[in-house]
């Protein structure tokens, strides 16, 4: 049986969550924000690097699903 992890980072205003389980490592995010998204480094997401509309519009391009982000009032207002 496989632990799922779940790590969060967050600017204040919104949450990326990475799931490192899914991750199919195609890069796509580093590409799209790599001022956010830094492979080589630890830790490698970096949430103050772009605008949290930025942010939350490159997760929901990760095709593996391993990434995602929410802003940090709607979680508190669900």
């Amino acid at each position: 049986m496989v632990m799922e992890t779940n790590k969060e980072y967050t600017n204040g205003e919104v949450t990326i969550v990475w799931k490192p389980q899914l991750c199919a490592h195609s890069a796509i995010c580093a590409r799209g924000l790599p001022g956010v998204f830094k492979p080589k480094e630890k830790p490698w997401i970096h949430p103050h690097g772009a605008t949290s509309e930025e942010i939350i519009a490159q997760v929901a391009k990760c095709p593996s699903g391993a990434l995602s982000g929410y802003y940090n009032n709607e979680k508190e207002n669900s």
